[in-house]
């Protein structure tokens, strides 16, 4: 029943983005323009401004929805997402170089490559950890150490920035945000988005097997190396391909799996097409907000993003405390 609704309240929060901005438009002129039979001047604003910033924002937030809810039930933890645990500050980091070094002008190709990559390393070294470790409490620390580097060589490269528009093109990547997106920009990450949700949708029943733990899951037959490496391959390329869209965006996917899992009688199965979903409602919500802030520059996506969600993080940190004590 949840998706469905979830399903709906998309599409509201999609449309809604389309006539809410610096200049707010009639409902019968965003379905005009939508339908190509409005004003030209409509039609622009909706076709190349606010439509693809909308799709961006809920695309992004989607696949950090769902590879936060994979990551989670991979690694049994509910604190697991690609931001907390570094991935996306190492796609973030990867991205920045191509464009620091002028790789990303050889072809448009080389950003998101960079930045899948950057998340597989990241997704590897988790995964690798997992194996070796059975405390939650290190892996996460052990994130936020890949994080903390990523972001240490982040603002390396800002202080060697040659110029200011490099400046500013490293700080966007930082900040995360999906102003002046382009369905150009849109459609040369959304192939390597499907791909890792596919990935992650395809070795959805091993996640559910994990929660009987690693032992009896292998005891009925699931094979864990193989399980661990698509999951950490799917949620690399879906994060590395969000990241060279919008940047670095964190805690989205923690908090919509924590938010779903009540609802799929916490069965890391059925909670990736509702986190998926319910994250991509959030961003585009949230990026309605960014565009209605009264400031003199628009914030930045990332920067609400986290605002909200390492609030968010801490309770549920002190609320699983509370549980496990």
């Amino acid at each position: 029943m949840i998706t469905p609704c979830l399903i709906v309240m998309c599409f509201i929060a999609l449309f809604v983005a389309c006539f809410i901005g610096s200049t707010t438009l009639p409902v019968e002129r965003v379905v005009a323009a939508l339908l190509g039979h409005g004003e030209a001047g409509d039609e622009l604003v909706i076709w190349s401004i606010r439509l693809p910033r909308a799709l961006a924002a809920f695309t992004v937030g989607a696949t950090l929805g769902i590879s936060g809810a994979a990551l989670q039930g991979l690694l049994r933890n509910p604190l697991a997402e690609p931001g907390v645990l570094g991935v996306s500050a190492t796609a973030s980091l990867t991205a920045t170089v191509s464009l620091y070094y002028g790789l990303a002008t050889l072809s448009p190709w080389v950003l998101p490559i960079a930045a899948i990559g950057g998340a597989l390393l990241a997704t590897a070294l988790l995964a690798f950890a997992a194996v070796r470790t059975d405390s939650v409490v290190t892996l996460i620390l052990i994130g936020v150490g890949i994080s903390s580097f990523a972001a240490a060589l982040m603002s390396l490269l800002i202080n060697l920035a040659p110029n200011p528009f490099s400046l500013a093109d490293m700080i966007n990547w930082m900040l995360g945000s999906v102003a002046n997106r382009s369905f150009d920009d849109l459609l040369l990450s959304l192939p390597f988005m499907v791909l890792g949700v596919l990935i992650l949708y395809g070795s959805r029943r091993g996640l559910s097997a994990l929660t009987l733990g690693e032992e009896a899951a292998a005891g009925i037959g699931l094979n864990l190396k193989r399980q661990r490496i698509l999951t950490v391959v799917g949620a690399g390329i879906a994060t590395g391909a969000s990241v060279a869209l919008a940047g670095a965006i964190g805690f989205v996917g923690i908090i919509a799996p924590h938010l779903v899992r009540p609802f799929v009688a916490h069965d890391p199965a059925r909670s990736l097409v509702p986190s998926a979903l319910l994250a991509g409602l959030l961003l585009v919500v949230a990026d309605i907000g960014v565009r209605l802030t009264p400031t003199n520059n628009e914030l930045k996506l990332g920067v609400i993003a986290a605002l909200i969600g390492a609030p968010a993080f801490v309770w549920i940190a002190m609320r699983r405390g509370r549980s496990n004590g």
